[in-house]
């Protein structure tokens, strides 16, 4: 762990942080704005519109207008797929900036924030070459009937994001959403609003028409509220904690609105005593201590076979004591500062309670030389009880559970008690053990010997808590746009005739 003196702030910050609606950086309506946090010293470092439902009506607008009159989703996919190829290459142009923004604004290292810009360019290669691609069902009865199925974008929709690497998953949202003829209103977290600003300026560049995308600034409980509860978006994809996701599912029932959910996660990572050691250990602390903790596919919950649980206990322990805690500018850090104050008291509790749950092995406090800022040394808890709330809890910070088990079916019956179910990581040699506790597994997501590395094509999404449908690949293709299915007869009529005339 080492202490920087040097807190680089990004040259040529904004004054303020303003919506971007119908083509204009503007104001709230009411003028009101609230402060941005930097992560290391807590204090404000620039102020942010704070939009509310006035400046939600505005956004919705804009995007239906541009949806109902604008050229954007009568173009043609090839069309549309040139822009969206723009957008990538202006992205990756600007990952320095990006990255700098991103590190200052969330507290992540500077060396996990670089690699944003090409994930989120990559989103915008993928469904620019998607839709050029896309192949739709056709089904024909020769001679008597053929059967084709049409998609069409379906509105204005609605995007809420995380603040952990929020540029990256607004991407996520944003390339599939516009890339399908929709148009825009992406509400991103207060928390971490910065890099969401960079948005308007790349896609004003790349050719995007006017009013396709539109963005509110402002917090949950009112831009986001009214956004979801706006009777003109019926599409509402939000990334969030699992309690924000059942206040959106019953705000959003009345107007009936298509909802994509990714939730909360309290993934099992599981080593059984045939895995690689070295590199199961490697992954696992990669997997909860990399981007602050704060990922929702961390694997924070580590169970391991009998016999080989002391060797892991103590080999992890000592690795994840060496893990360099810094200064987000830092190239060197590998744990940075905690998104927020509010945030950060929330994992000390953990701590803190964890200390009476679990052994603790490493951590369990700020690390030394960082007296201020939202600092949260690495911490490892082993023999923790499947009843914690450690182990139950999603604690969404730089601390793992870990646990022993004997056999298969315990590991199994451990790893589903829980009620998440997004990600699971699980580490044999045995091909037949490997693939049936991926069947068996409660889990949207499964690593089998491997880290979390995502292929586009794929489902994203979990079970239980932890989500409500699937977004990657065609997944969001079905999401963002409605089917119809058209019928033509090719043959004969055979109708049965009610009212015929003798």
């Amino acid at each position: 762990m080492t202490a920087n003196t040097e807190h680089a702030r990004p040259a040529d910050l904004p004054e303020a942080i303003r919506h971007y609606i119908g083509g204009r950086h503007v104001d709230s309506a009411d003028g009101d704005t609230f402060d941005v946090i930097d992560p290391v010293t807590n204090e404000p470092y620039i102020r942010a519109a704070s939009g509310k439902q006035a400046d939600v009506a505005a956004a919705v607008a804009a995007a239906r207008t541009a949806f109902e009159e604008g050229p954007w989703p009568r173009m043609l996919p090839r069309e549309r797929s040139r822009i969206l190829q723009r957008i990538a290459d202006i992205v990756e142009t600007r990952g320095d900036r990006l990255a700098e923004m991103e590190s200052y604004d969330s507290g992540l290292p500077i060396t996990q924030a670089l690699g944003q810009a090409r994930r989120a360019a990559e989103n915008f290669r993928f469904f620019a070459d998607l839709i050029v691609a896309q192949v739709d069902d056709a089904y024909k009865v020769p001679g008597r009937q053929a059967n084709y199925v049409n998609r069409k974008p379906i509105g204005v929709a609605g995007l809420i994001t995380p603040w952990n690497t929020p540029f990256m998953l607004e991407s996520w949202k944003l390339a599939p959403a516009i890339a399908t003829g929709n148009t825009v209103v992406l509400k991103p977290a207060e928390f971490t609003p910065l890099s969401a600003s960079l948005w308007a300026g790349i896609f004003e560049e790349a050719g995007l028409p006017e009013g396709v995308f539109n963005l509110v600034n402002g917090l949950g409980e009112t831009a986001g509220d009214a956004l979801v509860k706006h009777p003109d978006v019926p599409l509402i994809s939000f990334t969030g904690e699992s309690s924000t996701g059942q206040l959106i599912f019953g705000n959003a029932a009345p107007h009936l609105k298509g909802l994509s959910m990714e939730l909360g996660g309290k993934s099992p990572a599981v080593v059984f005593d045939d895995a690689d050691l070295e590199t199961a250990i490697d992954a696992t602390i990669f997997g909860v201590f990399s981007l602050n903790g704060e990922r929702c596919t961390a694997g924070s919950r580590i169970l391991v076979q009998r016999g080989v649980y002391d060797e892991f206990v103590e080999r992890y322990s000592a690795q994840a004591s060496r893990v360099r805690v810094g200064l987000p500018s830092d190239p060197r850090t590998e744990v940075g500062a905690l998104v927020h104050p509010e945030h950060y008291e929330k994992v000390m509790s953990y701590v803190e309670l964890g200390k009476q749950e679990g052994r603790l092995t490493a951590g369990g406090g700020r690390p030394e030389g960082f007296e201020t800022g939202n600092f949260v040394a690495p911490t490892v808890f082993v023999d923790v009880p499947r009843d914690a709330r450690i182990f139950q809890e999603e604690i969404f910070g730089p601390v793992v559970a870990i646990t022993p088990f004997d056999t298969d079916e315990e590991a199994l019956e451990l790893a589903n008690d829980t009620k998440y179910g997004l990600a699971a990581y699980i580490w044999t040699n045995d091909l037949r053990r490997a693939h049936n506790f991926s069947q068996e597994v409660q889990a949207g997501m499964v690593w089998l010997n491997s880290n979390n590395v995502r292929d586009l094509r794929t489902p994203f999404g979990g079970v239980k808590a932890s989500g409500l449908g699937h977004e990657g690949g065609y997944r969001s293709i079905d999401f963002y746009t409605d089917q119809q299915a058209v019928h033509i007869n090719l043959g004969e009529v055979h109708n049965p005739v009610f009212g015929k005339a003798d």
